[in-house]
Parts: C-alpha cells; sequence; structure tokens
C-alpha cells in the first residue's frame, strides 16, 4: 500500500516508521526542511524508543521517504493520513487552520 503521512510531529512520524515497519511504502511531508533533511539521513527528530532503529531500518529498504513538496507527496499515497496540530481555539472547539 503506498501512504502518504501530512504532518511529521510525534503522531505523523511514529505513524509513518510504523506502517513502513509493516511493509508499506510511505511518504511522509512537512514544511519543516529541516525535519525532512534529519529524517531523511536516519536521525529521529523526536524520542520514542526504538524508532531510530525502525527508521534506518526502513530507509535503507526504501520503505520510507520523507519531502516538502507537497504535490509530490498528494500524488503519491493511495491513503493519505493527516496528523498535523489541532490546538484547542477559546471556545473549546478545534482550531483548523493547520488542516486547512
Amino acid at each position: 500500500m503506498k501512504i502518504t503521512i501530512i504532518g511529521i510531529g510525534y503522531v505523523g512520524l511514529i505513524t509513518g516508521v510504523g506502517l513502513a515497519h509493516l511493509g508499506n511504502d510511505v511518504l511522509c511531508f512537512d514544511i519543516d526542511k529541516s525535519k525532512i533533511d534529519s529524517l531523511n539521513n536516519g536521525i529521529p527528530t523526536i524520542y520514542e524508543e526504538g524508532l531510530d532503529e525502525k527508521l534506518k531500518f526502513n530507509l535503507a529498504k526504501n520503505r520510507i521517504d520523507f519531502t516538502d513538496n507537497p504535490e509530490t507527496a498528494i500524488c503519491f499515497g493511495n491513503i493519505i493520513i493527516i496528523a498535523v496540530w489541532t490546538p484547542q481555539d477559546n471556545d473549546g472547539c478545534a482550531n483548523l487552520k493547520y488542516i486547512l
């Protein structure tokens, strides 16, 4: 399965690496070029036990890649998962500005 993950904070990165480790082809998108560069070089941007090894393993197997190109990311996946921050507004509702 080809899967796109939009947003590679904690939730997006763990989900992307996990889905790649299950054998899927995963392309993760984020606007932060420094995150993209680090991850493509096998350097995790967060700590989670086992993440370092799984990231490197799946990069070596060409099952996961990272991009800052939104068009490439959208066109890649048969499934697209949006994992971006949705902070709470003052009225208690989710602020959807990062999704929109």
